[in-house]
């Protein structure tokens, strides 16, 4: 048996040396990284600090917002509760926002589905005049509408409302549901029709049940943008002012401590749609894959 030799040497690993050249790398990605967190930090402070500064303002019992406050004080709630004014204005908030978020929501899948299920000619420049409204100035959307139904004899109804918010709020509708059906593996449609399903069934069983979480997400988020909304309804509105228009009856009379009620009301209602909308389309994700298979 041969005898064994002497142990090898273990040699210490050298760590190779960092070169200048990528320190500097490393040290300016850092920079970049900590300048855009503080970028963002500062956009979100230029939005939400004048939000804020409403709400703390709305509980203030003096009448003009300054510093230091006043006392705590939910009378200007109270003010703007038993305002007629304000309630009707409310309640024709509620209800364009109703009918325009299932007006909106029904158009918006209809055309999602048109251009999911159909293949002709001229589908992009289909695509794009259904997304075309949003990016209109609302100025000129405004008075485009104010023009058209001041023909039809409509201008100032509580419609022209809802019919002016319907094309604004559908396009919304349409992306988020075209969003979803674009995850949906078209075969399933297909094994409808071989299952004997006509394509009404089919669309009633496997669509609509899959699109579900967006079609909900869709409402609510119409629901948001027409509650919020303010240029278009300020011309077709007439006398069937809904609140944003009557906020700013208020800031063209004087400067009311309602307002920030109002605008406190107004944006933890628009705020809570949100929210609520985008947990419908992250539970979406665990209710079913990409395929449609249920989890």
């Amino acid at each position: 048996m041969a005898a064994d030799g002497p142990p090898a040497e273990r040699r210490p690993l050298r760590l190779g040396r960092v070169s200048p050249a990528k320190t500097r790398i490393v040290d300016r990605g850092r920079a970049i990284s900590v300048a855009l967190k503080l970028y963002v930090g500062l956009i979100f402070l230029f939005i939400f600090a004048p939000i804020a500064a409403s709400f703390v303002f709305s509980f203030n019992s003096d009448r003009f917002p300054s510093l230091p406050l006043g006392h705590f004080t939910t009378d200007w709630y109270e003010a703007v509760f038993t305002d007629p004014l304000v309630i009707t204005g409310f309640e024709n908030t509620l209800v364009v926002g109703a009918c325009t978020s299932i007006l909106s929501t029904i158009i918006g899948f209809g055309a999602a589905y048109t251009d999911y299920r159909f293949h002709f000619l001229g589908k992009k420049l289909y695509l794009a005049l259904a997304l075309l409204p949003p990016t209109i100035p609302v100025v000129i959307l405004g008075l485009g509408m104010l023009a058209y139904f001041a023909r039809l004899g409509i201008a100032g109804e509580l419609w022209s409302v809802i019919l002016a918010h319907v094309v604004m709020c559908a396009p919304f509708a349409m992306a988020i549901i075209r969003l979803r059906l674009s995850q949906m593996d078209q075969s399933l449609e297909a094994a409808a029709w071989n299952l004997g399903a006509d394509e009404w069934t089919a669309l009633r069983c496997v669509i609509v049940p899959f699109t579900m979480p967006s079609i909900l997400a869709a409402l609510f988020i119409t629901m948001a943008v027409s509650f919020d909304e303010f240029a278009v309804a300020w011309f077709v509105s007439g006398l069937n002012e809904t609140l944003p228009v009557r906020v700013l009856g208020f800031l063209q009379g004087q400067v009311s401590p309602r307002i920030n009620a109002i605008g406190t009301v107004v944006f933890l209602s628009s705020i809570t749609l949100v929210v609520i909308a985008q947990i419908l389309l992250r539970n979406r994700a665990r209710t079913s894959d990409p395929s449609g298979n249920a989890h």
